[in-house]
C-alpha cells in the first residue's frame, strides 16, 4: 500500500493505493500482422494499429487507422479486436507511444492491448501508463531495437485507488491535456497565418511584385530581381586552431530561424578546416530532409563567433548597404533558395540527403528585393509574429511541465513503493 505526495481534498483520509500488477487490472493482449502477400487479408473494413502510425500523430484517442485488414486477415493472425477504451501501447521501435482506442481495432506486434477490468477507469489506466512510461522502458531488452515482453508488462507493478479517486486524477489530467490541445491548435493557426502572409507579401514566382503591398509602399517601384551572390560574400576564413564552439544549424518547430550550439570544443588541429562565422551570417545545411529537401538556410544570432565546418555548410556575409538581414531570412524560411536550387538536384540526391551543392549554384538563387525601408517593414511584420509563435511554444511547453509536476504529485513515486 502505497499514497501519493498529493491528494485532491476528498481523498485526504481515503485509504491508501492499493499496489497491483498490470495483469491484475487489465487483460493484456498481444497484435499480429496478417501474411501481406495475400491480398484478401488486406484493405478491408477492420483498423490494424502500428507503432509507426502512432508515432506520426501522438493523440489521446484514435478512431480510425492508416491501413486496414479484412476478417480473414484478422482470423489468420495472432491478433483480435481489441475492445473499446482499452489503452494500446507500442511495446518496440520504440516502447511508450500510448492511445485510447475508440472504436474496436487490430494491433500489430509491435503493440499491446490494456484491457482495464472493472473497477479500474480506462482514462485513469491510460494516464498510469503513461506515468510509468520510462519505468516499462527500462524495462526493454533486445541487442537490435529494444522490446517490451509481454511477461515483463504483465507483472510491472504500479498501485491504484478506488474508483472514484481515479476518475478525479483522470478528469485533472483530462482538462490539461485539452487546454495543450487548444494552445495546439492557436500555435497551428498562427503558423498557418503566417504562411499564408509570407506568401502575399513576397512576390509568386516570375513576378516582381507582391500580391499585397503596406500602404506607404503602393507607389513605390517594382521589385528588382537579385542573384544572391551579387549581394553577399562567401566566408572563408579559417578557425584553425582557435578553441571556438562548433555550430549546427538544426530544425526547429516549421522554420528555421537561427543556428544552435552543439556545445563541445574540438581540440588539437581539428579547426584548420573550419570556418568561422559572426552574428548576421547565414550558414546552408547542404543535407536533404523531409521539411526541407533542397537543404535549409539559417541565420546566426549568437555574439560570439564559431566554427562551422566546411565540408557540410556554405557560409556567407549579407551586405547590409542592400539586404536587410531579417529579411533575407525571411526569404530563407520561404525556401526561396529551394525553389531555385532543385534546378541543379536531383530527385535521388533529394531521397538519399546527398547534396552537391556548390556556392555558384547558391549564390545564383535569383531573389526579390525592394527597397530597403520596404524590407524593414516587411521584417518587422514577420518577425513580430515569430515572436508570438516563439510565446506560444513557451506556454505549451509550460503546460506539459506543470503536467509533468503534477504527476509526479498525484501518482506515487516508484522511490515510495
Amino acid at each position: 500500500m502505497t499514497t501519493p505526495r498529493l491528494r485532491f481534498p476528498e481523498f485526504q483520509n481515503a485509504p491508501e493505493w492499493e499496489e497491483k500488477k498490470l495483469e491484475d487490472i487489465s487483460t493484456i493482449t498481444q497484435g499480429g500482422t496478417p501474411d501481406t502477400t495475400i491480398p484478401e487479408y488486406w484493405n478491408g473494413d477492420l483498423n490494424w494499429l502500428t507503432p509507426a502510425e502512432m508515432g506520426v500523430v501522438e493523440v489521446k484517442y484514435c478512431s480510425s487507422t492508416q491501413r486496414k485488414i479484412t476478417a480473414l486477415g484478422l482470423k489468420n493472425c495472432s491478433s483480435s479486436l481489441t475492445p473499446i477504451n482499452s489503452i494500446i501501447m507500442s511495446t518496440r521501435a520504440p516502447i511508450g507511444h500510448l492511445i485510447i482506442n475508440k472504436v474496436p481495432m487490430a494491433i500489430n506486434q509491435g503493440c499491446k492491448a490494456l484491457t482495464p477490468n472493472s473497477f479500474v477507469g480506462f482514462e485513469f489506466l491510460y494516464y498510469l501508463v503513461s506515468n510509468e512510461k520510462s519505468n516499462l522502458q527500462n524495462l526493454g531488452a533486445g541487442n537490435t531495437f529494444k522490446e517490451l515482453s509481454g511477461s515483463a508488462l504483465k507483472t510491472f507493478e504500479s498501485s491504484i485507488p478506488s474508483l472514484p479517486e481515479q476518475q478525479k486524477i483522470a478528469d485533472c489530467f483530462t482538462s490539461l491535456d485539452d487546454l495543450i490541445t487548444a494552445q495546439n491548435q492557436k500555435l497551428t493557426a498562427l503558423k498557418n497565418h503566417k504562411t499564408a502572409l509570407m506568401q502575399q507579401l513576397f512576390p509568386a514566382e516570375g513576378e516582381t511584385t507582391p500580391r499585397l503591398r503596406f500602404p506607404e509602399f503602393q507607389n513605390a517601384p517594382e521589385w528588382e530581381v537579385k542573384k544572391l551572390g551579387s549581394f553577399t560574400t562567401l566566408v572563408t576564413k579559417r578557425a584553425k586552431n582557435c578553441k571556438l564552439p562548433t555550430m549546427s544549424i538544426t530544425a526547429g518547430v516549421g522554420l528555421i530561424t537561427q543556428i544552435e550550439k552543439f556545445g563541445r570544443v574540438i581540440a588539437g588541429n581539428s579547426y584548420k578546416n573550419y570556418y568561422v562565422i559572426n552574428q548576421g551570417d547565414f550558414a546552408y545545411n547542404k543535407s536533404a530532409t523531409k521539411l526541407f529537401p533542397e537543404g535549409y538556410i539559417a541565420l546566426y544570432r549568437d555574439i560570439k563567433s564559431a566554427a562551422i565546418p566546411n565540408s557540410i555548410f556554405i557560409c556567407f556575409t549579407p551586405d547590409l548597404k542592400v539586404i536587410e538581414t531579417e529579411y533575407l531570412n525571411q526569404l530563407f524560411n520561404l525556401n526561396y533558395h529551394g525553389f531555385w536550387l532543385r534546378n541543379f538536384i536531383s530527385v535521388g540526391a533529394r531521397a538519399h540527403g546527398s547534396l552537391n551543392v556548390n556556392f555558384e549554384d547558391l549564390f545564383n538563387t535569383p531573389l526579390p528585393i525592394p527597397s530597403l525601408p520596404e524590407q524593414q517593414k516587411i521584417a518587422d511584420c514577420l518577425t513580430s509574429l515569430d515572436d508570438l509563435i516563439t510565446a506560444q511554444n513557451q506556454k505549451i511547453t509550460a503546460l506539459k511541465n506543470h503536467k509533468t509536476a503534477l504527476m509526479q504529485q498525484l501518482f506515487p513515486t516508484t522511490e515510495g513503493m
